[in-house]
Order: C-alpha cells, then structure tokens, then sequence
C-alpha cells in the first residue's frame, strides 16, 4: 500500500515538474490555434548588442513568435523604419525566453523586424515562426480603392523621418533667428 501510494506521489510531482519546466514541443504546437497559417521559420544567431533585422511584406494580422535557444534575443518591430532598436520601434517584446509580437494588419508594409542580442549573453541563438492570423476580420472597403485627394498626397510623398527631423530643425532655426534680430534691435 505505501510502495503505491509513494509511485503515484512520485507521479504527480513529476507532472507538476513537467508543466513548471514549460512546454514540451508537441504542446507547444498545439498551443497554436488552427486558424493560424504558418508563413516561414527564421533561425539564426546574434552578437552580444548587436541587432539583425528582418522585413515583413505579407499583408494582414501577423504573429512573431520568437524563442531564444540559447542567451536572450529581444525582439523590436516598427512601421516606420526598416531597422528598429530600443530606441525607435512601435511594437517589442523583451522577455527572456519566448517573445511573441501581433503586428496589426493595419501597419504599413513593408514592416521592419530587429532581433536585438541583449549583452547579458555573449551569444544568442534564436528560432522565430511567422503566422498569418487568418481569423482577422478583412476590411470591408479597400483603403486603397477610394482615391481622395488627401489619400493621392500620402501616396506621392510619403515623409520620411529624415523629413520630420530637417522640418523640426527649421522651426528651431527660424526661432532662434527671430529671438536673436528682436534681442539686436533692442540692444542696437
């Protein structure tokens, strides 16, 4: 009677093991809904602060689901720039361990991926799979279908942050300038 009862302690505790020291690959594919279409699979390895960057053409709901094999790869998504860090990004997910990132449908294509290699670790190595969220719900109407005005101006001459950077310094000069030819008048 104790000789069974001590194997189904011994049991238990191992299945409480099992599920504290995370999943194991099969359930961890079935933590994937079905409904998910699996685009591609990125594997690769990163220098301590350094970052290796992706681009994201697909259109639609995306999900990144990152795991750092070994060391902690951090991952940094934006719209905006093609080679996002910790300073400039939309989205990221700096965990140690798995990171998963939605990128909405919404977001401008292409789409710009940094994997940072956090300097905890000399090295990080990283295995990171794509899906197409295919439960999202599509648009009704094309944001591109309706040619307004104001949507032919965004189309011709999207700005940079280059642009943003050069309009802010202008503003600060012609300021500046200002301030100056009133404090000279005054003076002179």
């Amino acid at each position: 009677m104790m000789a069974s009862c001590s194997a189904l302690v011994v049991a238990l505790l191992l299945s409480q093991a099992g599920g504290f020291l995370g999943p194991s690959e099969e359930e961890e594919e079935d933590g994937v809904p079905d409904e998910w279409t699996l685009l591609h699979v990125v594997q690769g390895h990163i220098g301590a602060g350094n970052y290796s960057y992706l681009r994201l053409n697909h259109d639609g709901r995306i999900i990144l689901h990152m795991h750092s094999l070994k060391g902690d790869a951090d991952l940094y998504v934006s719209d905006k720039t093609l080679r996002p860090s910790f300073d400039t990004y939309k989205l990221q997910s700096v965990t140690c361990g798995r990171d998963a990132v939605v990128v909405p449908g919404d977001f401008a294509r292409p789409v710009g991926i940094g994997i940072y290699g956090h300097p905890s670790h000399k090295e990080s190595e990283f295995e990171m799979r794509v899906f197409f969220d295919q439960t999202a719900p599509e648009e009704p109407f094309d944001k591109g279908s309706y040619n307004s005005e104001e949507g032919q101006e965004k189309r011709k001459a999207p700005q940079a942050p280059e642009d943003d950077f050069q309009e802010e310094e202008s503003i600060f000069w012609t300021i500046l300038i200002g301030l100056l030819k009133i404090v000279l008048e005054i003076l002179f």
